[in-house]
């Protein structure tokens, strides 16, 4: 459904590593990090081991913990939420806008109490959020603005690069992300005390720049990058642009074979906005099929997908914690139960692409049209239509069954 953009030049860098034998706390991570902050437009970059990881220690470097409360978004990956309860922090969940899906600004203003320490805003699908918006709210409030482009590398508003709005921002290079690193995550920031802070946290505590390797000043995690990681994430951001533009070439392509389909809604893209394509997510319409009939149907011509993202507000381990349910939220919950992400990434030729577009369309106007069965009952009707076709195809007066033929 996704994979990862490798090539011999990643393949060598990587080899050179093992060939180094210095596989941690080398020269690469250094160099990825200051060229990622330089490419985001900011002054500092902290690799660590995932995106979680790099939002957690954001949170923690920020004095958010007990009693506090973060605005964020009940749709996105669970990581922008459980950061928050590492910490103690109480995540306060606010609506979404149902074009972009982003965090709804006017909702998060609605939201903000005595108790309110940040807001941790997601760019969904590497799509920006309003961040103008987010930024004023945040100054009226003297509140810190946390950005989780961690789908969004690349992606920019007007001409600022995403990562360059807040107080700090976060990267991911999981396979499936704009650059891989295999495991990943980066923090960007322009505030060089927020910056060494992380930097010792992901170090077990230990000072930022010079001190002995058994002395921690403060209590910390083993969240850094290796060497053989960075490796491979230098070699990837040497050709990001590539990459940017093969992935917007395929979400072009999606958006030219699945154009007048009935049934779907096409991602949106505001004005000035330029999207990082993260993943390719259409959205079923009212009058569609049921969901799983969809995907059934996909799947069974051999096409992956998946429904994407299930809000974090209605998962089981939140109901249980915070007693969260159905209508809470309601434009994330209405978003989160239509959506189709079907395989994207950079190597998908035109031919794929218009294979799934095709088996989308049968799907939507084929045989589970009104979309009421489940997938099992779609199976069955299927196989019943078939054996109809079947018997209709036979002769009435039997003479070419065989003597053991059913009647």
């Amino acid at each position: 459904m996704s994979g990862p953009s490798i090539t011999r030049g990643e393949e060598r860098a990587v080899a050179a590593v093992l060939r180094s034998r210095r596989l941690a706390l080398g020269p690469r991570v250094a160099e990825f990090e200051r060229k990622l902050a330089r490419y985001t437009g900011v002054r500092h970059g902290v690799a660590v081991s995932s995106g979680t990881a790099a939002l957690h220690l954001v949170v923690r470097a920020l004095g958010i913990g007990p009693g506090d409360e973060v605005v964020t978004t009940p749709f996105s990956f669970v990581a922008s939420s459980n950061c928050l309860l590492y910490e103690g922090a109480m995540p306060v969940f606010c609506d979404v806008e149902p074009d972009t899906f982003n965090i709804d600004p006017a909702a998060v203003a609605a939201a903000i109490t005595p108790r309110t320490r940040a807001i941790l805003a997601v760019d969904v699908f590497g799509h920006p959020a309003d961040w103008p918006a987010l930024r004023r709210i945040a100054r009226r409030h003297g509140l810190a603005l946390v950005e989780d482009s961690c789908e969004a590398l690349g992606a920019a508003l007007g001409r600022r690069r995403c990562g360059s709005f807040g107080d700090a921002a976060v990267f991911a290079f999981y396979p499936n992300k704009q650059l891989t690193t295999g495991e990943g995550g980066m923090i960007v920031t322009n505030r060089a005390r927020l910056a060494g802070l992380c930097r010792s946290m992901a170090n077990q505590g230990r000072r930022e720049r010079s001190g002995s390797w058994l002395e921690h000043v403060r209590l910390g995690f083993n969240y850094r990058m290796s060497e053989l990681n960075a490796a491979l994430g230098l070699a990837q951001f040497a050709r990001i642009s590539t990459i940017l533009v093969r992935r917007a070439r395929v979400a072009r392509w999606y958006g030219q074979e699945l154009s007048g389909i009935p049934g779907i809604e096409l991602p949106r893209v505001r004005p000035r906005v330029r999207m990082s394509w993260f993943v390719y997510v259409v959205r079923l319409g009212p009058d569609a099929p049921a969901r799983a009939c969809v995907l059934a149907g996909l799947r069974s011509r051999g096409i992956e997908c998946s429904d994407y993202f299930r809000p974090i507000h209605l998962q089981p381990c939140y109901r249980e914690r915070f007693g969260f349910k159905p209508g809470d939220f309601p434009v994330a919950e209405a978003v989160g139960a239509r959506t189709v992400a079907l395989p994207f990434h950079a190597g998908l030729g035109r031919a794929e692409v218009r294979r799934v577009a095709d088996a989308l369309r049968v799907a939507l106007i084929g045989p589970h049209r009104g979309g009421r069965t489940t997938a099992g009952a779609a199976g069955r009707a299927g196989r019943q239509r078939k054996k109809r076709e079947t018997d209709s195809r036979r002769p009435e007066d039997g003479r070419r069954r065989s003597n053991g033929g059913v009647q």
